[in-house]
């Protein structure tokens, strides 16, 4: 199959090239019929290729008949406004027909949806479809997805192929759940990174509440713009959930995550993108992901991805890894995605038909395999010393499969990493006792993980903060914790207000605003000349007719408790995926890709032995 695409693409070159239009005459006759004069051309063409002429004949005769099929799909959509989209179904699917689907391009995603799947013979909630590399709205119309004739549209199907479900009742309906199970994980894990990615900016606890956090190639957390981390977040959270995908051979899976990662991606500034090499390798997990779901030719921009990669690689890295090399003392581990982009351009310009372009980058990720295949005995002589295979693996792609120094480099990084921690505890446990000494004065976790997050850390000017402006923090609190069941103004309090020198009235106001928080109602008074600001005014005299509620009032509890559940369970589904090693993606076994490596190697190879043959 991939000769033949091969084939089919150095053909299409060909025919560029010479500017010939097979759907026209001398090729095509006025019956849309083949003509001598494609035999003729056909020969001329193998006898370029050095390959049988029957098979160049047949390969040119399909390329003649989709140039009639497209050009009669042209002119029915200028006189009809029935467009034409051309479906890829997954490889168990296909049949050697191209899938054409007729539609009008006003209906929306779910009713394209329905239709590919009474068409090819799918569940309709087992598929999920993606057009221009995003996944199908099903609410929006295909006009508002930028939906146009001619288009390609990809199908994925969440589980196997109906033949093998047919075979046994159970597995189908197994299959089914494990379809729902599948739909369901995704959605979980949306919701997740969303509050995993809301707690980063403000997290109290690091201990008891677990959040998102980015570091650099040294492991340190750094400074992310407010209005890009939580696009940043999304997309690295999305990006993990897709590789956990990857690592399962969940394709079909994994690529709506990847996607949903790119998209995020994009919001962020190129500045940050330069900094972190995680954006040059989501493009490579998209292309993979797409080479093992058999949809290569699918990805028009599998080249323009493959060239960013690169790019954001350099970016990051430095020219000839100099950059890399200064922070890290090496660039051995990070060798392992230069050998997957170098393997998926030789695949890319394989299919393209450029067979020494081709070779070329095979080679190269040939040479970089062997540069980095790891001796098994190796390996286990660090098993011996108590670390990690991946640990093994690393160490030894690090230090140029030196055992010795492996093991130095692999301690090394531990106490590097462990005192990086500490340090990052430490800056945590100074923020905690921070937001604590706020607390104690009557202020909610809310009011003083924003205050401080505005004064950079500052204690006093937090403080500073929330007294210039009460009514921000406290009108606008919907902190669980802020203490909404203390006493009003009772006599008590305000005697106690009035003693240090306070007027009765603005007494009670601050009391009924503040809840019965003394030391707040005395700090806001004092801040501004023994009176509330106008809004907190208002809020005493809203807060003087309203009825107080009792507990027993309040309904919903066992609800919120559920809720609560779930988003426990989805931040945990997340956190699995998340690897403990922080350059688990530099890990690889290799083993795909040395499969992949011989099996195109031989393509080129054959290519290039391949003798006419009559």
């Amino acid at each position: 199959m991939a000769q033949k695409k091969y084939l089919q693409a150095k053909l299409t070159q060909f025919l560029r090239e010479d500017r010939i239009q097979l759907w026209k005459p001398p090729y095509t006759d006025e019956n849309k019929d083949d003509s001598l004069a494609l035999k003729d051309l056909a020969k001329k063409y193998s006898d370029k290729l050095e390959c049988c002429e029957n098979e160049v004949e047949k390969i040119m005769e399909e390329i003649r008949c989709k140039a009639i099929e497209r050009g009669t799909g042209n002119e029915n959509y200028k006189t009809t406004g029935i467009a034409t989209i051309e479906v890829f179904l997954p490889p168990q699917r296909r049949k050697d027909k191209k899938a054409l689907l007729k539609t009008q391009l006003h209906i929306t995603g779910k009713e394209l949806r329905s239709k590919i799947a009474e068409t090819f013979g799918f569940q309709e909630n087992y598929i999920k479809v993606f057009i221009n590399k995003k996944q199908l709205q099903l609410g929006k119309s295909l006009e508002e997805q930028g939906v146009t004739h001619n288009v390609k549209a990809m199908v994925l199907e969440l589980k196997q192929s109906e033949e093998d479900a047919r075979r046994n009742f159970q597995v189908e309906e197994e299959e089914q759940n494990e379809a729902k199970l599948e739909e369901k994980t995704i959605q979980r894990t949306k919701r997740g990174l969303e509050i995993l990615a809301e707690r980063a900016e403000m997290v109290v606890d690091p201990e008891t509440t677990p959040y998102l956090d980015i570091a650099n190639q040294t492991g340190r957390s750094i400074k992310i713009p407010p209005s890009e981390k939580k696009a940043l977040m999304l997309a690295m959270g999305y990006h993990e959930k897709g590789r956990a995908f990857l690592k399962r051979k969940k394709y079909e899976l994994a690529l709506p995550c990847l996607l949903d990662a790119d998209k995020y991606f994009c919001e962020c500034g190129t500045e940050l993108l330069d900094t972190v090499d995680n954006y040059a390798v989501l493009q490579l997990d998209i292309v993979w992901c797409y080479f093992h779901l058999g949809q290569l030719e699918c990805l028009d921009d599998a080249e323009k991805k493959l060239n960013l990669a690169q790019k954001c690689f350099k970016n990051c890295y430095g020219e000839n890894h100099q950059r890399l090399v200064h922070i890290k003392g090496n660039c051995g581990k990070e060798k392992v995605l230069f050998l997957r982009l170098y393997l998926l351009q030789g695949i890319r310009s394989y299919h393209s038909g450029n067979g020494e372009e081709a070779c070329e980058y095979l080679n190269k990720a040939h040479q970089l395999f062997k540069e980095l295949y790891i001796d098994p005995s190796k390996v286990e002589t660090l098993l011996q010393l108590g670390f990690t295979e991946q640990e093994a693996r690393l160490g030894l792609r690090a230090c140029d499969g030196n055992v010795d120094h492996a093991a130095d480099h692999i301690t090394h990084r531990k106490e590097e990493l462990a005192q990086i921690r500490r340090e990052e505890q430490e800056k945590r446990k100074r923020r905690l006792e921070s937001i604590n000494s706020l607390k104690r004065m009557g202020y909610s976790t809310y009011a003083a993980k924003h205050a401080l997050h505005q004064a950079g850390g500052n204690l006093d000017q937090a403080l500073k903060i929330l007294l210039s402006n009460p009514q921000r923090w406290w009108l606008t609190d919907s902190d669980p914790e802020s203490n909404h069941n203390q006493e009003s103004a009772s006599q008590e309090n305000i005697d106690q207000l009035v003693y240090m020198g306070f007027d009765t009235g603005a007494a009670r106001a601050a009391l009924q605003v503040f809840r019965g928080h003394v030391q707040l109602a005395a700090q806001t008074l004092a801040y501004n000349g023994g009176s509330l600001p106008p809004d907190l005014q208002l809020a005493a005299e809203d807060s003087s007719s309203t009825p107080s509620t009792s507990p027993s009032d309040s309904a919903g509890t066992s609800s919120a408790s559920t809720d609560e559940d779930m988003e426990t369970e989805a931040v945990n589904e997340i956190l699995d995926d998340i690897p403990e090693h922080e350059e688990d993606y530099l890990d690889s076994t290799l083993e795909d890709e040395e499969i992949i490596i011989a099996k195109y190697l031989s393509y080129v190879e054959n290519t290039k032995l391949a003798t006419k043959k009559n």
